[in-house]
């Protein structure tokens, strides 16, 4: 191919010419329009079959009251920013629902100073996720679930009928330090910490959605 286009070229092509020609042998067109180029590709990273999530306000069974709001307004502000779901507030009209539970909520001192006081200090919360799918016809299908429930799948003879998946909720655990002489705060390492779950949580589904994210990931 490059010999060919160098014999109907007057001029012999360029070094940028001939690396353009290269790529244009390692690229390949694939299915809705996308390109793939040295094992990267230009499709989506999440699940587009579905669309529309409802997100309801989390549960939270700490005592640290309102932290369930902070926790919804991050992950839908994630979920506008990081993922091509729109997210909606009925859930009839929703294709997927994502259940978020705050189980824990606590403070760990890590140093002190010389007068007892807080020197260092870590704020952590534990969240339980479970993501599933609401289209119709799709038996309950966890999505945070690695197995996936066939509502067609018709069971030998003698075994007893398909039962829907257990939503088996993850669990995240994430952390944030704050030193008060240094401007840190409680609020602050909070606010930290929510803003890592909301994180997380866009992260995982990205995982469930596109099993081969966690595969690049882990290279």
């Amino acid at each position: 191919m490059l010999a060919r286009l160098m014999r109907n070229n007057r001029r012999p092509m360029s070094a940028f010419g001939l690396l353009l020609a290269g790529l244009s042998c390692l690229t390949g067109c694939e299915s809705g329009g996308h390109f793939t180029l040295l094992g990267y590709t230009t499709q989506p990273t999440f699940d587009t079959s579905f669309l529309t999530i409802y997100v309801p306000v989390p549960q939270n069974t700490t005592y640290r009251r309102d932290i369930e709001f902070d926790l919804h307004k991050a992950v839908i502000r994630e979920l506008g920013t990081s993922s091509p779901y729109r997210v909606t507030s009925n859930r009839a009209r929703a294709d997927t629902e994502l259940d978020l539970k705050i189980v824990r909520f606590g403070k760990t001192t890590i140093l002190l100073n010389q007068l007892g006081e807080n020197r260092e200090a870590e704020v952590g919360v534990n969240v339980e996720v479970v993501w599933r799918d609401l289209r119709p016809g799709r038996g309950g299908d966890i999505l945070s679930n690695p197995k996936r429930f066939d509502a067609n799948l018709q069971p030998l003879p003698g075994d007893p009928p398909a039962q829907a998946p257990t939503a088996i909720p993850l669990v995240l655990t994430p952390t944030a330090i704050f030193i008060p002489e240094l401007g840190g705060s409680n609020a602050s390492a909070e606010r930290q910490a929510v803003n890592k779950a909301a994180i997380q949580i866009i992260n995982l589904m990205e995982t469930w959605s596109n099993p081969q994210v966690d595969r690049i990931r882990r290279r």
